[in-house]
């Protein structure tokens, strides 16, 4: 290519950023008073998704929005208070999201369900703005992530009741569902909980097999649009992650607690120092398991729903022109970020599977 023609294309380019950049400009300055108010904040809704609620939105806002109301139990000083449906609550005259069930007078401040004192209806706060007139029951209600985590347990339920079936009566090669499953539950065994685990694998099987399919599942469900950030839950991943050192700790045997409470080899006058650091090491191991699984999911929830957010800031910044002419670009990096979630989901239930594995092993590992 020419010279002039590469000229002509830098000045065509250069006049086209400039006219676009001035009409940016013109409309900012027109009214930007009321641009100013306008501007869009992203950071509610993104922490909205991420966090837990007691009903389930989708999309929309205010009397358009499509929400899926879920069923409130709550046990309080005065005994159990439920269910009932979270769209009983409503606003009063102070802005409060109030709701009177079986004569208990119920308040939501920022998704945590608080019990007034007899005969109050309405929440009052002290200078650090916690609430005076009221304490915070027990909440055994069913949440937007305890409904997806249900929503999980039966898809995982009915795929393996469908694949063990088909297993069972067929005798060729497996084909449809059982193809994807059963290399992924031969690749558990075979290549994380054999290695790792050694001849006694079988008797650990099962709870490994769940954790993995568990996990995967929820990443998975997590990357629809509206659905629940289950994995990315820090209460999830804390719980999971118990359970690890629950099953590690109760299988340990003498040689995995010899190495804790007399490491071999150490000095007499270092054991105060070393003894107290491998207790520490116990629970630090399945503490790295929960902030890894729920720092991991949660980054790529925030990521995504921050680049589909920027079209919107453009929008309410610099008009309807900016947002356009971001879309296009927007949309291929959440497309790419949402193929990189994809592996990351695969990735964490494997990583989550093979640590807790290898920490099985290390308990169990005969001396030599």
């Amino acid at each position: 290519m020419s010279s002039f023609s590469l000229g002509k294309i830098f000045l065509f380019a250069t006049i086209f950023l400039a006219s676009i950049s001035n009409a940016f400009c013109n409309q900012e300055n027109d009214s930007l008073s009321s641009l100013e108010k306008k501007a869009y904040d992203p950071v509610p809704d993104i922490m909205h998704h991420i966090s837990d609620s007691h009903e389930w939105h989708f999309w929309g806002e205010g009397e358009s929005a499509v929400t899926l109301s879920l069923p409130i139990i709550l046990w309080t000083d005065n005994g159990l208070v439920g269910p009932f449906l979270s769209s009983k609550f409503h606003h009063n005259d102070n802005g409060q999201i109030v709701v009177i069930v079986d004569g208990h007078s119920l308040v939501k401040i920022h998704d945590k369900i608080y019990e007034l004192n007899q005969g109050q209806k309405t929440a009052v706060f002290d200078e650090s703005h916690h609430i005076k007139n009221g304490i915070l029951p027990l909440d055994f209600s069913i949440t937007k992530n305890v409904a997806c985590m249900l929503i999980a347990f039966f898809l995982l339920l009915l795929f393996f009741i469908i694949s063990g079936i088909k297993a069972k009566n067929n005798k060729t090669a497996p084909s449809g569902l059982l193809s994807f499953l059963e290399p992924l539950v031969l690749f558990v065994r075979d290549d994380i909980v054999k290695p790792n685990i050694g001849k006694n694998y079988k008797k650990y099987l099962p709870y490994l097999l769940t954790l993995f399919f568990f996990i995967l599942m929820n990443n998975l469900l997590g990357l629809i649009p509206g659905s629940a950030n289950v994995t990315g839950n820090i209460a999830i991943t804390l719980v999971l992650s118990f359970i690890t050192l629950i099953v590690t700790n109760f299988s340990g045997n003498k040689s995995y607690w010899g190495h804790i409470f007399n490491p071999p080899g150490v000095p007499l006058a270092l054991m105060p120092i070393m003894i107290p650091i491998e207790i520490v090491g116990i629970f630090t191991k399945p503490f790295a398991l929960m902030i890894r699984l729920f720092a991991n999911i949660t980054a790529g929830h925030i990521i995504v729903l921050s680049l589909v957010s920027l079209i919107f800031m453009a929008q309410s910044g610099l008009g309807d022109i900016a947002a356009w002419s971001l879309s296009p670009v927007a949309v291929v990096f959440v497309l790419f970020m949402d193929l990189i979630e994809v592996l990351v989901a695969f990735l964490q239930a494997y990583i989550f599977t093979l640590l807790t594995s290898l920490f099985i092993g290390l308990a169990t590992v005969e001396e030599h």
